[in-house]
């Protein structure tokens, strides 16, 4: 750098600014990529319409006051939808339905090895 005037090294040095914002540049975006990718995956994966759909059935049932009351048809309803997760969805869905007075008290448990929901409600 002796050799050049000195607009030469101003050209120089302001070439390894440009260059080295650059680079900078580049890594922020590039990280920035792989967060909304990430983001937009976790989004993807949550199994909505599954839960809405086994939530739907299990109200259908509640209002079958012979389900509730009976524990053993309960627990044959239960088997068939906890098989039915397992072979399907490879999922573990479990439930309960227990009354107290005019109200069904529902709780749900879904797993599919990435979410887990647990909910619990009361129905009229």
């Amino acid at each position: 750098m002796e050799r050049l005037n000195d607009e030469g090294q101003w050209i120089v040095l302001m070439g390894f600014l440009v260059c080295v914002g650059i680079l900078f540049l580049s890594f922020i975006l590039s990280q920035s990529t792989l967060v909304g990718q990430s983001t937009s995956e976790g989004v993807l994966e949550f199994p909505k319409d599954d839960i809405q759909d086994l939530r739907s059935e299990i109200i259908g049932f509640s209002g079958n006051s012979g389900i509730v009351d009976n524990l053993g048809v309960q627990g044959n309803l239960m088997g068939d939808i906890s098989m039915l997760a397992i072979n399907r969805q490879n999922t573990v869905c479990t439930f309960s339905l227990t009354r107290s007075g005019d109200d069904v008290n529902m709780n749900i448990h879904f797993n599919n090895g990435v979410v887990e929901y647990d909910e619990t409600s009361t129905l009229p």
